[in-house]
């Protein structure tokens, strides 16, 4: 009976560590996102594509070194999130700009357009078949805590969603960029009255935005499978933890997100057959009971 109290305890810190670790990266996607709806007021349909892309990107820029290469892990990761930071500044100064003044369903058809050529141009580059790609070397095995064994590539995500989190709010509470994009957020008409360019910052926050979902999509590499259906799947769950956590605010998001992912881990564990429904199940439980969502905007 004591061992298999043991077994049972190991195998509920491990679906803890993983419930988190899926939560760092949907926070990743889903705080992009936030920033965009929060600054911008756009809803950008094409984020779960920046994911995709950014998880490709990786994927390419990994295959290009030995396995387990620990260096070649931090190259394809910084690529990746670079690549996908250029594209979007790319698709808002060539596109988006010209629709910021428009009717918001011009915004809605532009960006689900861009959405659905990025994901027929992954398939035309990359094929249809799924990839994947071990982690680094350094990441593998697993590590010995209060003497269980745990994983030790969800521990490092679950560290990077903690410094993004940190560094989310730092960019929004203490530097120049961030107060000004609270403010445009606002009123966008008394930051260009104060001699501001608003459209820059406009394009800083989409590029930061798309610099998120490319480092989640970069991170999640050797974690699943990489294949043409990612990027739909996690801009669905990135709405629902948006809206869950409150339209615009990063901790509400981090909250949200933490939710979800430790809700769909342990699901997996208990309620295989409902792995998918459960998340979206306790979403809809917890916007009515918080129809505003659980924390207040920031932006």
């Amino acid at each position: 009976m004591e061992a298999t109290g043991e077994f049972t305890l190991n195998i509920l810190v491990l679906h803890l560590i993983l419930g988190l670790s899926r939560a760092m990266i949907i926070f990743m996607v889903a705080a992009g996102l936030s920033i965009l709806l929060g600054v911008l007021r756009v809803a950008n349909f094409a984020h779960g594509s920046f994911y995709m892309i950014g998880a490709y990107l990786a994927l390419t820029v990994g295959l290009q070194f030995t396995p387990g290469d620990n260096a070649g892990f931090w190259i394809a990761v910084l690529s990746a999130s670079l690549g996908v930071a250029l594209l979007g500044m790319l698709i808002e100064r060539g596109l988006l700009r010209f629709v910021y003044q428009k009717e918001i369903h011009l915004q809605l058809l532009l960006l689900f357009g861009v959405g659905m050529i990025i994901s027929d141009l992954t398939k035309f580059t990359w094929g249809v078949e799924y990839r994947s790609l071990p982690g680094p070397s350094l990441l593998t095995g697993s590590l010995s805590i209060m003497g269980m064994r745990v994983p030790s590539y969800p521990l490092f995500l679950i560290i990077i969603g903690v410094l993004t989190m940190v560094g989310m709010w730092f960019l929004a509470n203490k530097t120049k960029i961030g107060k000004i994009s609270r403010a445009a957020a606002v009123d966008r008409e008394m930051v260009e009255a104060a001699g501001i360019n608003a459209t820059m910052v406009f394009s800083i926050v989409f590029v930061i935005g798309g610099l998120l979902a490319g480092l989640g999509g970069a991170l999640v590499v050797p974690l699943i499978a990489i294949g043409p259906g990612i990027g739909f799947a996690i801009l669905i769950k990135a709405f629902i933890v948006v809206i869950v956590g409150g339209l615009g605010n990063i901790w509400g998001v981090f909250l949200a997100s933490l939710i979800f992912g430790l809700v769909e881990s342990y699901t997996l564990l208990i309620l295989p057959a409902y792995v998918t429904a459960m998340p979206f199940g306790v979403a809809l439980i917890l916007l009515i009971l918080r129809p505003t969502g659980l924390a207040k905007p920031i932006w």
